[in-house]
């Protein structure tokens, strides 16, 4: 018989808890996870977010992008990651053009909670996505909003690129940032920005921020769990460290990254733009 994976479990983490580490100054540990046995090495570390990315389309399927991953896809690693988790805060990414408008963002996100296990759902963008994030809110579903390099975008970003570097483009992420926090969204996830804008964002607005390329400003980081283990093909993003070098096991990892992320060891300037 297998040890059951969710006993013996800290208590659950909830979307208030995370509000009260950002006015505490507690930093929140995010990593990827795509199936249970990671999930609960996740969950068995202390993480505190555990986020069903759309990476999965990468790293899990080896597309060259995110775009392929369904709504089916993300529900099926959705539930084998909530099966497991027994304390982390299960974040699910909705899938290109999955929210296209509200109706599609209410009818998709309700699968991802009702099928999936997901107790909030990640967002792309701003704009047109702030009517999707306003009724997921009023619907009482959670809302992780994401801006700076959004990978669902890459083609009009012509690839994967640093965003906000210039003045006006930091101007409207700040803008995009103060948006989807008054539409409702409960966490920003910044992804390639510049640090001491990550900064300004984080200090200006009332969620949480994730960081991932992001500096160490923001209230929390998160990575793709497949980076951290320095097991994705090619060349790990300039953001990322792999923390199972020098270490015995995908726990000891885990827990060294939590444990940088929450003494602000990581990331550190060679991890920032």
């Amino acid at each position: 018989m297998y040890a059951n994976a969710k006993s013996n479990a800290r208590a659950a983490v909830t979307v208030p808890q995370l509000h009260a580490m950002k006015t505490r100054s507690a930093k929140i540990v995010a990593l990827t996870a795509y199936d249970a046995s990671f999930a609960a090495q996740c969950d068995a570390a202390g993480v505190d977010v555990v986020l069903i990315g759309d990476s999965l389309g990468m790293v899990v399927q080896g597309h060259a992008s995110t775009l392929p991953v369904s709504v089916e896809h993300m529900i099926y690693h959705t539930a084998a990651v909530a099966r497991g988790i027994a304390s982390a805060l299960l974040i699910a990414d909705m899938p290109f053009m999955s929210y296209r408008d509200a109706d599609a963002g209410l009818r998709n996100a309700g699968r991802l909670l009702a099928e999936g296990g997901a107790a909030m759902v990640k967002l792309e963008g701003a704009g047109h996505v702030l009517e999707t994030i306003a009724a997921l809110a009023q619907h009482a579903i959670p809302v992780c909003a994401h801006l700076g390099l959004t990978p669902q975008s890459v083609h009009k970003f012509g690839g994967y690129r640093v965003q906000g570097k210039t003045k006006g483009a930091a101007a409207q992420l700040l803008a995009d940032a103060r948006a989807v926090a008054a539409a409702g969204a409960d966490l920003l996830v910044l992804e390639c920005v510049p640090a001491t804008l990550a900064k300004r964002i984080t200090a200006e607005i009332p969620i949480p921020t994730i960081g991932i390329g992001a500096g160490a400003d923001c209230d929390g980081q998160v990575l793709v769990l497949y980076d951290m283990l320095g097991i994705t093909p090619g060349k790990r993003p300039r953001f990322s460290k792999d923390f199972l070098a020098g270490r015995g096991s995908v726990g000891e990892a885990i827990r060294a990254y939590a444990d940088a992320v929450r003494s602000g060891a990581f990331p550190s300037v060679e991890h920032a733009f």
